[in-house]
């Protein structure tokens, strides 16, 4: 119903938004997707934990040269101090991709794989198209399903949905339409999320204030963006930190 009720209020506004949506894409550069979609951190003792990441443009590292340096790098950096052990990482990811394209375009990447923890970064382009709340929950419960077959006993981890009111290249009025989109998605993955079993999802809002306050993270807030729209290097490592903690507190990592 509160979705509804927003399409309605929104509808007279698309030409608008539409209009904005294109300054803004011509406004913003493309930039590439990281390099380097695996690698090996840690000492090189021991069996090495595997970790995969899957989803969109924050994923596929967009904003930093490589995924070392980026949220999948610096995440497995992280399990790597939290364990003692090597982690191998895979990333999967494609810039534009929703819910839905990842599970039926990405998803069978992975399956000749093995992976001891995956790590899915979804929620932004599914907003942007104003994907319906229940679209959004057929396509999500799907994608589990399909990593459920493929991976019954790996732990499933949901990042935070991206925090799309605070980005400097949207207007007020596409921060304000896209980011109460991306929230209402948020709930829906939550109450998705809820009753299964080894699935998790981070549901802290990012917001840079939280950041300085509690991580102690000291930067203007130009620098948490790398073209206004995607996570700078900042950005991608303190967000990574931030998300590898929850994990242990949750005891994702046992």
């Amino acid at each position: 119903m509160k979705y509804i009720a927003g399409a309605l209020v929104i509808l007279p506004l698309l030409p608008v938004m539409y209009v904005q949506g294109r300054r803004i894409r011509a406004s913003v550069p493309r930039l590439p997707p990281a390099a380097g979609p695996s690698g090996l951190v840690g000492k090189p003792v021991g069996t090495p934990f595997r970790l995969a990441t899957l989803g969109e443009s924050t994923i596929a590292g967009i904003g930093v040269a490589t995924h070392k340096e980026g949220f999948s790098g610096t995440l497995a950096s992280c399990i790597a101090e939290q364990t003692g052990r090597p982690v191998a990482w895979n990333v999967y990811a494609k810039s534009g991709y929703t819910a839905a394209r990842v599970k039926t375009s990405l998803v069978p990447a992975m399956r000749a794989t093995e992976a001891d923890l995956i790590v899915i970064g979804l929620g932004g382009n599914d907003a942007f198209t104003l994907n319906a709340p229940w679209q959004w929950r057929r396509d999500i419960r799907e994608l589990i399903l399909e990593l459920r077959n493929e991976f019954p006993q790996t732990p499933v981890v949901f990042t935070n949905m991206p925090p799309i009111r605070k980005f400097p290249a949207f207007t007020p009025l596409m921060k304000w339409v896209i980011g109460n989109h991306v929230e209402l998605l948020g709930r829906e993955l939550e109450r998705i999320v809820a009753p299964l079993v080894n699935v998790y999802y981070y549901n802290r809002a990012i917001t840079l204030e939280d950041w300085r306050e509690r991580l102690n993270v000291s930067a203007p807030p130009s620098d948490f963006f790398s073209d206004g729209v995607h996570p700078s290097k900042l950005t991608y490592q303190v967000w990574a930190r931030d998300f590898a903690g929850f994990i242990k507190e949750a005891g994702v990592i046992r």
